[in-house]
């Protein structure tokens, strides 16, 4: 959603790379392309002169001017400010001292409200709560039913005593479920609310008559954030006639520009609480302002990262895989299997890796990256015997031909999967056992630094097993191919055990990277 204005932001301070110190000319062209950064994102107009006039004074100020790095300055300045219009700190949801605590959804229809109420509930399922969603939109064509069945999805029970489609009273449903909840011991209780297609009288007194009717403890304005400015007009409205603390962005997977979820927190003034990014009941996570802000300047979003592995990685595999390839144990192709399988729970490759700093210069390659070849691998592996899987040395050509059969696939695909899996377990034993060679501080300096360079200079002496001629012609020739030989470990900053060149194009792809992603591998 982010794409365009990060990439103008990207672009606006690659042109200050390289000055030793900011002229007055260039922090003003610096605010203007910020300017117009923010404009075609469709960030509301107050905004963007707040966000350019604090951008500007801060640029100016002695942080800048007298900082070795201006450039990189003025990054940090843009970077704070942004956070601070998306809201500063994280919001938390707020619990009731006795339960059940009430949460009440309120937006227009469309927004994804029923969805994200069956994405709230598994959240606070998965923080130890014990949730109930109430079907009290009893206005929209099957909006009861929609909510049992995403309810079922999540394994959180749907309180739904009216079948809706125009009849029944919300304001008593919503009511029964306080006490339904009382009885049943549910300490959360999600109200879906009915929406408009616009803001209109009628709808605004029945989320009143609810609000008053039930006292919630959180109300939430969902919004789409794909509707553009229109959704700091709508925020607003639902502000003055019902009221919220605070806001939830859907569809921020779309394509708009993203200016809403930069407007809403400084023209409302509430805090933007959760964000939902997918289709998927999982496809939704409480709102960091600093990790949005680290996103939107391609500084990556590694914490979230972390946290999803942490969820989805089984930590006891993890160990026994890392314990493989450091004692020297065989990394098998059951273990790569079990590896891509764990890594596929964190969502699709390319959300993952769009997490990972500096990941904007590929984003045409992660756009049109094709999840399905996870699935190909995995035909392929449980195509072969457990015996194949353990040892893929012995996959010879008519092993191949089967194999290719079994999966559906081509031998050529075969091929490619088995020399990619070696090329993975080569550059993974490479980190395994020498960390990163030749770095400074950094373990495992055989092939670099300098007691990798004494021992192989002391290695290649004369009378330490290598002949020397007594032509001098001949000796110049030997100790010139001595050196090269004793430098060409150095060129490899994995330092590779075996002393094999390793193809980063292949280890790459077999890590499901892009392919250009290889060159930061060498």
């Amino acid at each position: 959603m982010f794409a365009t204005l990060s990439d103008r932001l990207a672009e606006t301070f690659k042109n200050l790379r390289g000055k030793g110190r900011l002229s007055e000319a260039d922090i003003d062209a610096t605010a203007r392309e910020i300017r117009i950064a923010l404009l075609e994102a469709d960030v509301a107009l107050p905004v963007v002169r707040e966000f350019v006039d604090a951008v500007k004074e801060r640029a100016r100020g002695e942080e800048v001017s007298q900082a070795l790095n201006p450039a990189q300055q003025v990054v940090k300045i843009v970077n704070e400010e942004l956070v601070a219009i998306l809201g500063g700190e994280t919001r938390r949801l707020r619990y009731a001292k006795n339960p059940p605590t009430v949460i009440m959804l309120a937006g227009l229809q469309g927004a994804g409200k029923t969805t994200l109420a069956a994405k709230l509930a598994l959240w606070l399922k998965e923080q130890g709560k014990q949730p109930m969603l109430v079907a009290a939109d009893l206005q929209r064509p099957n909006a009861v039913g929609q909510l049992q069945i995403v309810g079922e999805r999540a394994g959180v029970p749907v309180f739904a005593p009216e079948a809706g489609n125009g009849v029944g009273d919300p304001v008593r449903v919503a009511r029964d479920s306080i006490d339904e909840a009382r009885r049943k011991l549910y300490d959360v209780v999600v109200v879906d609310t009915a929406g408009r297609l616009g803001v209109d009288a009628e709808m605004m007194q029945q989320a009143v008559d609810i609000r008053d009717a039930v006292s919630p403890d959180e109300i939430l304005f969902v919004v789409d954030a794909m509707i553009g400015q229109d959704a700091v007009t709508t925020a607003q409205a639902f502000l003055d006639g019902v009221g919220y603390d605070g806001v939830v962005l859907t569809k921020l997977d779309g394509d708009a520009r993203g200016g809403a979820a930069l407007s809403i927190r400084s023209v409302t003034g509430k805090p933007v609480m959760f964000a939902s990014a997918g289709e998927k009941l999982t496809d939704f996570d409480v709102f960091h302002p600093d990790r949005m802000a680290s996103r939107i300047l391609d500084m990556g979003d590694v914490m979230t990262l972390i946290e999803q592995a942490e969820k989805a990685f089984d930590q006891e595999q993890a160990l026994k895989a890392a314990e493989k390839l450091t004692t020297g144990g065989d990394f098998t192709l059951d273990d790569f299997l079990e590896q891509m399988q764990q890594v596929r729970k964190l969502g699709s490759m390319s959300k993952i890796m769009g997490m990972l700093p500096g990941m904007g210069q590929f984003r045409d390659q992660l756009e049109n990256f094709d999840e399905r070849e996870i699935d190909r691998i995995q035909a392929i592996i449980q195509s072969m015997t457990p015996a194949e899987r353990a040892n893929p040395k012995i996959i010879d050509g008519s092993r191949r031909a089967r194999i290719a059969r079994g999966s559906g696939r081509q031998v050529s695909d075969v091929n490619s999967l088995v020399d990619r899996f070696f090329e993975a377990r080569k550059m993974m034993q490479s980190f395994a056992k020498g960390g990163m060679p030749g770095l400074p501080g950094m373990p495992g300096m055989a092939s670099g630094g300098k007691r990798g360079r004494a021992k192989q200079a002391a290695k290649n002496k004369p009378g330490k097993g290598r002949r020397v001629s007594g032509n001098p012609a001949k000796a110049a020739a030997q100790a010139k191919a001595a050196d090269e030989k004793a430098t060409a470990g150095q060129a490899n900053p994995f330092g590779n055990p075996d002393g094999e060149e390793i193809d980063y194009e292949k280890a790459a792809a077999a890590l499901d990277l892009p392919k250009d992603f290889s060159k930061y591998l060498k």
